[in-house]
């Protein structure tokens, strides 16, 4: 679940002509084709808008193992578009354009029925609000996993996005069982509270079980509450126990080889879908971790997303 945005990318690789190409949810949506269990399909919940609808819908049902229906829904409204201007390899100014309403949970709920696992990308922020957020804690059976990303972003009255500290952070994070984010956004996390590894560490626990933050050319490490199982299917039966106590568990896990230059934009969905269906397979936390450190860094040599699966297969193997 998340946003399908259009991309117009400014300034990539020193090139001065624009480039435009399908972003969002689906860097996610192709990784998950590669590295998803071979009897799981995926289920794409999404809003589109009419303006790019049939764009969409074709760019979607090339990606295998996807079933567009009955969860890609077309709205009356502009679609979400993105120009991005990269400062440098990893600076970037970004613009937010579109008009995609969020999700209820009157909307959501009937779809979450026929899911197993739920992947969830706040691609734009505007996916939904916390009040419906908050539904997925007490209704929702199944393991989930969010990316807060875009939370994170403030947007400004001409639609360019600012880093802020997420309002309302306790909120969000209770209600879902294992959340990413980047290294910035950790330090935003709750900047006024002090150190964000500290906070972390007591924020995890039998409803949000771990933190995991990616840091770009290191790697990326995580927080991890004292109940924590690596078996996500687990993960729903804690949400409203008490806990047991005991110490959060951290850790790092480095890039296996020297970071590699090129276009970083969709590394961190990358990480977060390889991980979670890592987990869903049977891996331990940190063979999940390798796993999506390997294919992140993978994507850093592959522009855009479309097609975006055959090249990270390569470094798959057999």
């Amino acid at each position: 679940m998340g946003t399908l945005v259009w991309d117009r990318i400014l300034d990539r690789d020193g090139r001065r002509e624009p480039v435009e190409e399908w972003g969002g949810i689906s860097y996610a949506m192709e990784a998950l084709s590669v590295v998803l269990p071979e009897e799981w399909v995926m289920k794409p919940i999404l809003k589109v808008g009419v303006d790019l609808a049939e764009r969409a819908l074709d760019y979607l049902g090339s990606i295998p193992r996807v079933e567009t229906e009955p969860g890609v829904r077309v709205v009356p409204f502009q679609n979400h578009r993105v120009e991005l201007r990269y400062e440098d390899q990893t600076r970037r100014v970004e613009r937010l354009a579109g008009g995609v309403p969020p999700w209820t949970w009157e909307e959501l709920e009937p779809f979450l029925r026929e899911v197993d696992a739920l992947y969830l990308n706040f691609i734009t922020g505007f996916e939904m609000g916390v009040e419906t957020a908050q539904h997925f804690r007490v209704r929702f059976p199944a393991p989930l996993y969010a990316d807060l990303h875009s939370l994170f972003q403030g947007i400004s009255s001409n639609g360019y996005r600012f880093p802020r500290e997420l309002p309302g952070w306790g909120a969000w994070f209770r209600a879902f069982d294992a959340v990413q984010m980047n290294e910035e956004e950790f330090e935003l996390m709750g900047r006024s509270w002090g150190d964000p590894w500290e906070l972390a560490a007591h924020t995890v626990g039998p409803e949000l079980k771990l933190i995991t933050v990616t840091l770009g050319p290191k790697g990326a490490a995580y927080v991890a509450a004292p109940e924590f199982s690596s078996n996500p299917e687990s993960w729903p039966g804690t949400r409203s126990s008490l806990s047991s106590g005991g110490a959060t568990r951290t850790g790092r896990s480095p890039l296996p080889d020297d970071p590699l230059s090129g276009d970083p934009t969709g590394c961190g969905d990358v990480w977060g879908a390889t991980f979670f269906a890592r987990l869903l397979g049977g891996c331990s936390l940190e063979g999940a971790m390798t796993g999506a450190n390997l294919l992140a860094a993978k994507n850093v040599e592959h522009r855009g997303a479309r097609g975006l699966r055959h090249h990270l297969r390569g470094v798959l193997g057999p």
